[in-house]
């Protein structure tokens, strides 16, 4: 396992997973019509990743905006590091915002109340 990158759309986030590092980075907006299918090949490569893997994982998102199946998607990503968690996996979120969005704000809040791994909340400046 070397990298997995996906662009971004105009529908969905670019998806940067480098094995080496251990760091996942989403960022942008997530709509797309089909979320399972997008989301299919992250859920799957991390599933295996976290298998074969004995290194730290940090989840770097900076998701704007998330659909009703993005926010599924991204709970099942969630639960795939949770469990790892469990398992003594050194795995930790930090999930970047806009200071001025309150909306995606309260959504990380209950991302973050779903897990217990360590979620990190950053607000950022314009």
């Amino acid at each position: 396992m070397d990298k997995l990158s996906l662009p971004a759309t105009a529908a969905t986030p670019a998806v940067d997973f480098d094995a080496v590092t251990g760091v996942l980075a989403i960022s942008g907006e997530s709509y797309p019509e089909n979320a399972f299918e997008f989301y299919k090949p992250l859920l799957g490569w991390t599933a295996t990743f976290l298998r074969q893997a004995s290194a730290a994982v940090t989840a770097e998102i900076a998701l704007s905006y998330l659909n009703t199946s993005s926010i599924k998607s991204v709970m099942d990503l969630l639960d795939l590091l949770e469990a790892a968690h469990r398992g003594g996996a050194q795995v930790s979120v930090r999930w970047s915002y806009h200071k001025d969005n309150d909306r995606a704000l309260e959504m990380i809040e209950e991302f973050r109340e779903e897990v217990t791994l360590p979620f990190f909340i950053i607000a950022v400046a314009g």
